[in-house]
């Protein structure tokens, strides 16, 4: 798996996959902003209500983790977090780069959550007591480590999951093109032979109400079809067993993870940020 491509240069700006990405899911984040957001009713329909919902549960997020007093980073959070899960599944469409899986967007938005905190901290406590912190080292190593766990973390989880699936999208290929090859090389009795025991294991799968003969059916009976395609001539080297598998995996790599980790490098940011921003009553103190 490759970093992500050039598109072209102006000087020494370089226009990456990844800011091509970003910029798409920005555009479509405001863009469905603006339509969930406007003619909003008294009587509100089905869309208003999910969306109010929706935004009620990120109040409640929010104001249960940073406190009622700091509810007014919730719009802050929300970017952070639908960015981060656009950011993700727009690499699933095929067609553009996931920007979590760039240690530079993680990065970046693991720098604006630190410098969030130093400016709340210098804001409530006073940049005396700020500088006074670091006459500790550990400290310094605290506040150079948060940054990059957290950058590191998001963006290991999407690229190692990344990674895992180009190595199973190859390995079923592969696996494809061994059994594949190894039927056309017996002909029509080979072919034949697995399309009769799909037919079997389907029949015995519909009568008995077995899901797994009925889905191992389907694949042998496939398998066949592809295989007699390709004695025929019509097609060569049909990745078959790419199909379906990837699709079950995607569901935790691409779809579970994202989502745990957009949760995670929210949550973080909620509490590194509430934590520099106490009660109006501890301020006092």
């Amino acid at each position: 798996m490759n970093g992500p491509k050039i598109y072209f240069e102006i000087g020494s700006f370089k226009i990456t996959q990844t800011e091509v990405s970003m910029l798409t899911v920005t555009i479509l984040l405001c863009v469905a902003g603006y339509f969930l957001g406007r003619n909003l009713k008294k009587r509100p329909g089905r869309v208003q209500v999910v969306t109010e919902k929706l935004v009620s549960m990120l109040y409640t997020l929010v104001e249960d983790t940073m406190g009622k007093h700091n509810s007014r980073w919730t719009p802050y959070i929300g970017a952070l977090f639908l960015s981060s899960i656009g950011g993700t599944f727009i690499g699933m469409t095929g067609i553009f780069r996931s920007v979590t899986a760039d240690l530079s967007v993680t990065l970046t938005w693991a720098l604006m959550t630190s410098f969030l905190v130093w400016g709340c901290t210098i804001k409530y406590s006073g940049l005396k007591s700020f500088l006074k912190g670091y006459i500790n080292p550990l400290n310094i190593i605290s506040d150079i480590a948060q940054p990059v766990s957290m950058a590191f973390r998001h963006f290991g989880n999407i690229m190692g999951g990344g990674v895992l699936m180009s190595l199973l999208y190859s390995a079923l290929a592969a696996a494809s093109s061994l059994v594949l090859g190894l039927i056309r090389s017996n002909g029509w009795i080979a072919a034949g032979v697995v399309a009769i025991a799909g037919g079997a294991l389907l029949f015995l799968g519909i009568r008995g109400k077995k899901m797994v003969k009925k889905i191992f059916g389907i694949v042998f009976l496939v398998i066949a079809l592809c295989a007699a395609l390709e004695i025929l001539g019509v097609f060569r080297e049909i990745p078959i067993l790419q199909v379906g598998i990837p699709g079950i995996l995607s569901l935790y790599f691409d779809i579970f993870s994202g989502f745990v980790q957009a949760l995670v490098f929210s949550l973080l940011t909620m509490v590194y940020v509430g934590n520099a921003c106490p009660p109006i009553e501890e301020k006092a103190e």
